[in-house]
């Protein structure tokens, strides 16, 4: 049969005219595309022959690559399925049997080429991305289990010629006449060896069959002639797809430093699969130290890379977990996605949001099972990640849900080491439904706050948090096992469910409070511009005054965090309690019955506002003037004393 020219239908010309003109945001993947069509058309073959042992070949089923500098050629050949040349015609001279016209209307729209979508594979035109780096292409193809081939050739200009040839076996074979170096375009050197071999192992390197490619030692003796041997350039493990007891711990750690970049070995392990209309398997990492920049606003990396039939896709596939899982490593291999989706389908794709879901679900038990029988380990994972999970309690009540069996804090009954939700809760007395917590910058701090006071007095557990996430989270009205969460340091004190003298307590502080009356009105008046109310206190036993956070007010730590966000907040007024059994403000007292004129009494409230800050590791507004007041009062006690 004669060769036999054929014009392209002006939809796909119009197609492929766009994608030549450099439509495409990185040239490379040219390659990619046209392995992972070889390695289909080696799976097809495979299959075939388990039914029809005619199409079975003696040879390895294996991708080859060529290099021609002179030439400036590059060749990949295949002994997989091949096709017909009516197979020709329907696969190859037609790009996309569907959402041709879509592609390129999307091409069309994007002015940027960073905006540019990588879509090729997802309309069934990835053998044409070749023409993002030949001037021509020739495909010489033979059906396995016929003799005659086809060569099929084109520009990419219009049209394109389809002939018989010859070809010693069913297969494929592709050269690609290559366009000059161009940096700008992203267009490499693809007959330099080091090129394709770095293309190879970044985007096909656990493709299931050898990719192999000419390599030249040179001669050990001068004047000698090089060696020319045949290497793999894949390694050919997609270690994920073998079963866990064919594959030695060792490989695992190995792996996951290959893919991590990583020097120690993982402190978890993670391998799951997804069956039913979504297929995919997952091997993820979580490692033993965070990266710096975990905590930083735009980390650099993620770190789940996302293949597709074992062909790499992306590095860095933030779509496949939310961002406060984002320190965990490994792959993710989906059996359904289209090659070369971008993120913007990624974000839109329901299958994607499937595989979310099932890997959130299995990264939190195993980080639960973690913390129920790993408990060493478990200490220094939360160390290391804990705030980055924390951030997870923001995001909706399904997380939320899951997330708070994980967190664990430091508590008032715990010196050193940590204390799970479960175990606090586990340790409550009858009756009482609250988990009571306490915020701030600083444990040392913490553990000395006077709102602790009663609590420990009363033998009750307060949970200490020091990361800024937790001033956030704590207010969100969670509930874990039915228990609400109460700051110490928020709102009035009730602990009536602790005590069996609750009434008589009740009774003495009423009384209490009418013969300080004259007192706290007085602090009230010296103090109006920097507090809202002064009361009697419930929670303090040893301290003579603490400041506490009113009901629904923002506390003093969610306002720092709020103007380091760039935010103009003004300054929340907070109540300042005060100990009646305590000697100074037994001082104050008989001072404010025997002289409530005393000038001294505004300088009092001052230091008593101030030590109540201090207490909580807060900021004074005037240090000079405070030192000041401190002074003056060390000089009259010497000199009375």
């Amino acid at each position: 049969m004669s060769a036999k020219t054929y014009e392209f239908k002006t939809e796909t010309a119009r197609l492929l005219e766009l994608m030549i003109h450099s439509l495409y945001s990185n040239s490379d993947v040219f390659l990619r595309e046209l392995i992972s069509n070889a390695s289909d058309a080696l799976d097809k073959r495979r299959f075939a022959s388990v039914t029809d042992k005619e199409l079975a070949t003696s040879n390895e089923l294996r991708v080859r690559l060529e290099t021609d500098s002179e030439a400036r050629t590059l060749t990949i050949i295949d002994n997989g399925i091949g096709m017909s040349r009516d197979e020709v015609v329907a696969n190859i001279g037609t790009i996309a049997k569907s959402g041709t016209k879509e592609f390129a209307e999307l091409l069309k729209s994007k002015d940027k080429l960073e905006d540019r979508p990588d879509l090729i594979g997802q309309f069934g035109v990835g053998f044409y991305s070749s023409f993002l780096v030949a001037n021509n292409v020739v495909l010489i193809t033979r059906k396995a289990g016929e003799d005659t081939a086809t060569r099929w050739e084109s520009s990419g200009t219009g049209d394109y010629t389809i002939d018989d040839a010859e070809r010693d076996e069913a297969g494929t074979t592709i050269i690609l006449s290559l366009k000059d170096v161009d940096k700008d375009d992203g267009i490499q050197d693809y007959t330099d060896s080091w090129v394709v071999q770095a293309l190879v192992r970044k985007y096909s390197d656990f493709v299931s069959y050898p990719i192999v490619m000419d390599k030249e030692t040179p001669a050990e003796e001068e004047g000698g002639e090089p060696t020319i041997s045949e290497e793999t350039l894949n390694s050919q493990k997609a270690i994920w797809t073998r079963s866990a007891s064919d594959v030695s711990e060792e490989d695992y750690n190995e792996f996951y430093k290959h893919i991590s970049r990583d020097w120690v070995d993982p402190i978890k392990r993670i391998s799951t699969s997804i069956e039913g209309t979504i297929e995919a398997k997952a091997l993820l990492f979580i490692p033993k130290k965070a990266p710096f920049d975990l905590y930083q606003r735009d980390m650099s990396k993620r770190g789940v890379q996302l293949y597709v039939k074992r062909v790499f896709i992306m590095e860095d596939c933030e779509e496949l977990l939310p961002s406060y899982l984002r320190f965990i490593k490994g792959v993710v291999d989906s059996e359904d996605l289209p090659l070369n989706v971008s993120r913007e389908v990624l974000q839109q794709n329901r299958q994607v949001r499937a595989i979310q879901k099932h890997l959130v679900k299995k990264l939190v038990a195993a980080i639960v099972s973690m913390r129920k029988d790993d408990w060493d380990n478990y200490q220094a994972f939360w160390t290391e990640f804990g705030p980055a999970l924390k951030e997870g309690l923001l995001m909706g009540p399904e997380q939320n849900n899951k997330l708070l069996d994980v967190v664990v804090a430091e508590s008032t009954k715990s010196d050193s080491g940590l204390r799970s939700l479960a175990d606090y809760v586990e340790n409550m007395s009858e009756g009482r439904e609250e988990i009571y917590y306490l915020t701030g910058t600083s444990m040392d701090t913490l553990r000395k706050s006077p709102h602790l006071e009663t609590f420990k007095e009363k033998g009750i557990e307060v949970l200490l948090f020091t990361d800024p996430v937790d001033e956030i989270w704590l207010q969100q009205n969670l509930k874990y096992q039915e228990k609400s969460f109460v700051s110490a340091s928020h709102g009035e004190l009730k602990l009536n469910d602790e005590s069996s003298d609750d009434d008589d307590d009740s009774k003495n502080d009423d009384e209490r409070s009418k013969e300080l009356e004259a007192l706290l009105s007085l602090l009230q008046s010296k103090l109006d511009d920097d507090i809202k109310e002064v009361r009697l206190s419930k929670r303090l036993t040893s301290s003579a005054a603490c400041l506490v956070t009113d009901t629904g007010d923002m506390s003093p730590q969610m306002e720092q965090l709020m103007r380091a966000s760039g935010q103009s907040m003004p300054p929340t007024k907070r109540i300042l309690e005060v100990s009646g059994e305590h000697p100074v403000i037994k001082s104050l007292e008989a001072l404010v019955e025997s002289d409530a004129e005393n000038a001294k009494l505004a300088d009092y409230a001052q230091l008593l506002h101030g030590q109540a800050l201090l207490a909580e590791g807060g900021q004074l507004s005037d240090p000079a003037g405070f030192a000041g007041l401190v002074a003056g009062l060390m000089v009259s006690a010497a000199a009375n004393g």
